[in-house]
């Protein structure tokens, strides 16, 4: 097999010889997980793994943890749904008094989803209903940036720049609405010589630049990843920069939306990923999902500023966006006890200390001597998100992938990944680890060591 050769099957066959008639996501067939408790999953082969990235940095809390087991249970046997535009429900109302009070001020309001993507969606719908309900009818752009992930449906990948997950669709993505700007990337992206200090005051000039090219009062928001995910591998804006991207949005009249649904609700290590930052702004929107409920049951939100609550209040009344599957009872009771969970076990503290210990972990490991040194270019991220980019062994494609690979063979569940290095997608290779925040200092002790093996060995096969 090739380094950058990934293993394929048509189907899945389960140990009664079934033959799966999903159409899965990955050129490979999965394996079946059976049963799965903490960060540990089995398998129906037998194997066990230990899932070291919570699926997709979903997985905040572990499988299986009683506390959601029950609130579940007892809301299933209560109300298990209701149509939220003729009735709502308890689950749905505590919790979100829950996420506006926990924004400390920055929110007034929020809207239940039933996930990322379309969250996202919601959020970019309810900005321009926003300036609909005001009377500005103008502002119609959209500007995010390149390099960025936020969904997978068509407007969401508009709104985004990922150019493998956009590559098949792009005959049939809107042009004219959504506009992209450099990603804040400084490692591979600013100048030599560039300060950050410069480098923030580049980038801000190329907004304003193009907020005057489209008409600053036609944009309707600012849209970025607060710390961008699996795109590039967890990618931290430099310093300052939210502060001064927030001052040309409001300088123009526009919103800035925060993307949370990766690395917000815990992830690093404050309940909202802006917090961390500690430049003291918060977002006029702001969309959470997987975090939020833990895996348990698929929800995401979009928080909203007093000031877009109010314009919607004030005008036709109400959010003019919705789904079946939103506000749903178990949803909102599964969300509502993995936030308890964390706030009664103060998860967010343990986040960051076994956070720090697994980068004190990763970069001593992973130093000389190990023979996966001279390729680790960069370890980066904050609380338990963790990105690990390489500089690719022989400068062969699919480090990344292959590295993801190996890992599932020894045990480990990671995002390994590729293309999140240029605008075009053309090279790059990284990692992502991001274990649920009860994670003991044994167990991340054990994703450090399967994590190098699994490095080491990759880089073994691309040198070979």
């Amino acid at each position: 097999m090739s380094p950058a050769t990934i293993s394929t099957n048509d189907t899945t066959t389960d140990t009664k010889g079934n033959v799966s008639r999903i159409l899965h996501r990955t050129p490979w067939a999965p394996p079946i997980a059976t049963s799965a408790k903490g960060i540990y999953v089995q398998l129906q082969d037998g194997r066990e793994l230990v899932d070291a990235v919570g699926g997709a940095a979903v997985t905040s809390i572990g499988n299986g943890h009683p506390e959601v087991v029950k609130a579940v249970q007892e809301q299933v046997a209560k109300v298990a749904y209701v149509y939220n535009v003729q009735l709502s429900n308890e689950p749905a109302e505590e919790l979100s008094r829950y996420l506006v009070d926990s924004g400390h001020g920055a929110f007034a309001a929020c809207g239940f989803v039933a996930g990322g993507s379309e969250a996202l969606e919601a959020a970019t719908k309810l900005a321009r209903q926003y300036y609909y309900e005001i009377s500005q009818p103008q502002r119609t752009n959209f500007i995010a940036r390149q390099l960025s992930f936020h969904g997978n449906t068509i407007g969401t990948l508009q709104l985004g720049n990922h150019p493998s997950r956009r590559r098949p669709y792009e005959a049939i993505l809107n042009k004219t609405n959504f506009h992209h700007v450099s990603p804040a990337y400084r490692r591979r992206f600013s100048l030599d010589g560039e300060s950050e200090e410069q480098y923030v005051e580049r980038l801000a000039k190329e907004l304003e630049d193009k907020f005057i090219e489209l008409g600053p009062d036609t944009v309707c928001a600012f849209v970025a990843e607060t710390v961008v995910g699996a795109t590039s591998g967890v990618v931290l804006a430099p310093k300052g920069y939210f502060k001064v991207m927030k001052a040309i949005c409001e300088k123009y009249g526009a919103l800035l939306i925060l993307d949370e649904v990766m690395c917000g609700m815990g992830r690093m290590g404050t309940l909202h990923a802006w917090e961390s930052f500690g430049d003291g702004i918060h977002p006029d929107l702001q969309t959470v999902a997987k975090g939020l409920g833990g895996g348990y049951s698929p929800i995401g939100a979009v928080l909203m500023s007093k000031r877009i609550a109010d314009g919607v209040r004030s005008g036709s009344g109400f959010w003019q966006h919705g789904h079946t599957y939103q506000a749903v009872p178990i949803s909102c009771a599964a969300a509502l006890a993995v936030q308890k969970v964390i706030k009664s076990e103060n998860l967010l503290q343990n986040v960051l200390s076994a956070g720090a210990r697994l980068s004190t972990h990763l970069r001593e490991k992973l130093a000389a001597p190990s023979p996966a040194a001279p390729y680790i270019a960069d370890i980066r991220g904050g609380g338990l998100f963790w990105g690990i980019e390489f500089d690719s062994p022989a400068g062969k494609p699919g480090f990344g992938p292959r590295v993801q690979e190996i890992s599932l063979r020894n045990g480990l569940i990671i995002i390994g990944m590729g293309g999140g290095a240029a605008v075009d997608g053309s090279k790059g290779d990284h990692a992502v680890l991001a274990p649920a925040y009860n994670v003991t200092e044994e167990e991340v002790d054990l994703i450090a060591d399967l994590f190098v093996k699994s490095v080491e060995e990759a880089v073994a096969e691309f040198l070979a």
